[in-house]
């Protein structure tokens, strides 16, 4: 314990270092709970699944290949997609402004949109819309969740929020179960999973991904991996002043959204974005509005 505590302060104190250990591990992270993700998945549909460590195997898989693109901007939007997902990570770990954070977040999904978009292929445009309407969807809870952050601590700095000696959940209970449906949005979970899907049966039609192919999809995995450690970060942070129970919480949320992956099908994008616009949207409002009479 004390061995870890000295490491903790050394990179604490050499913020390159830092930075340098969050992005190399943050992925590997990603890419083990997606393997687990996996795992629980077939056993939840009876069969034995893949191994933990397949998405590493499918990452050196797609770097192995010819690199071959329709499209030139679509290297360079999902270089970015990429890039800006690096750096909201490293924004959010260093506890920086967390409005700043949504934004970066927000640009590094919109690069996706726009990769998606710079081909003339019907369904990635039709995945492409669907982005979009998912953003539509998850956005207002994240600047709500934020806004609520604000009214509970006075600043909207993410190193702030960890030097109060209180967590988050027993003030944001409401708005913990209405980020949890943006991140299974965010995860592309059913009965969310509208612009793109992890599921074998959808492979041939992936939406937003459809016309990326070999190291550029490869790229895409890797920020899907950041994004999966930086929102299971954002949950972690819930209960931010013991780092086990914050584990247990964010594995929690996890499972949870693994369990309803299994439990329902594919709806509409329609349906999608009336359900956030209302059930998840008043509960954060609810909570936000006893977080101001409070």
């Amino acid at each position: 314990m004390e061995l870890l505590e000295k490491i903790g302060t050394v990179c604490l104190t050499n913020q390159w270092l830092y930075a340098f250990l969050v992005l190399l591990s943050a992925p590997v992270a990603g890419a083990l709970l997606t393997g687990i993700d996996r795992k629980l998945t077939a056993r939840m549909q009876g069969r034995i699944g893949p191994p933990l460590l397949q998405p590493f195997y499918d990452l050196a898989k797609l770097f192995s290949k010819s690199p071959m693109a329709l499209h030139r901007p679509q290297l360079i939007y999902a270089t970015l997609h990429l890039i800006f997902m690096m750096v909201a990570l490293l924004l959010l770990a260093q506890g920086r402004d967390l409005l700043m954070v949504l934004f970066v977040q927000a640009f590094s999904v919109i690069c996706l949109v726009l990769g998606g978009m710079s081909v003339r292929s019907p369904y990635s445009w039709i995945g492409s819309q669907r982005k979009i309407m998912q953003m539509l969807g998850v956005e207002p809870v994240f600047l709500l969740m934020i806004v609520a952050l604000y009214l509970r601590d006075g600043s909207f700095l993410g190193s702030d929020l960890f030097a109060k000696g209180e967590p988050l959940l027993p003030s944001m209970p409401l708005l913990f179960l209405a980020f949890l449906c943006a991140v299974a949005i965010e995860f592309e979970k059913s009965p969310f999973d509208l612009a793109s899907s992890h599921h074998a049966h959808q492979e041939i039609v992936k939406g937003v991904t459809l016309e990326y192919s070999g190291p550029f999809l490869g790229l895409i995995e890797i920020a899907h991996f950041y994004e999966i450690a930086f929102f299971f970060g954002l949950m972690m942070a819930f209960w931010h002043t013991n780092i086990i129970i914050g584990f247990l919480l964010a594995s929690a949320g996890m499972t949870f959204m693994t369990i309803l992956d299994n439990s329902f099908a594919r709806l509409t994008p329609h349906w999608m974005l009336r359900f956030m616009w209302t059930v998840p949207l008043s509960m954060a409002l609810a909570n936000l509005i006893w977080l101001w009479v409070k």
